[in-house]
């Protein structure tokens, strides 16, 4: 399963049904990030530093990083989802379908109404 770092804005509802399906999450505020006002640089710099792929929300800021900094343990960018435990199948999925998301750019999107 991955290893996965969530940002601050990341759901925690997601996170905890991410950890029953078997990922390894740690979240923003478990590594003593929060609050801050730290820059996304810092947030992936921090993730790439603990080889886990990023989780966010903040789509717009990180899809420029990754474009900026490819070489990182995956981003993986949402669309918020009130369904937490959806967004956090969604997620699931398409990390059992890649074999490999390091220096990836995942966009996971909440489907049409």
């Amino acid at each position: 399963m991955a290893r996965l770092y969530s940002n601050e804005n990341f759901p925690l509802p997601t996170v905890k049904k991410l950890r029953e399906l078997g990922h390894d999450v740690l979240t923003s505020y478990e590594s003593g990030k929060i609050g801050q006002a730290i820059s996304d640089q810092d947030v992936l710099t921090f993730a790439v530093n603990d080889e886990r792929a990023l989780l966010t929300l903040n789509r717009k800021h990180f899809i420029r990083l990754h474009a900026a900094q490819p070489d990182h343990f995956g981003m993986i960018v949402c669309t918020f989802d009130p369904d937490f435990a959806a967004l956090a199948e969604r997620i699931h999925q398409v990390l059992n379908v890649e074999e490999q998301i390091v220096g990836k750019l995942i966009w996971i999107n909440r489907p049409a109404v």
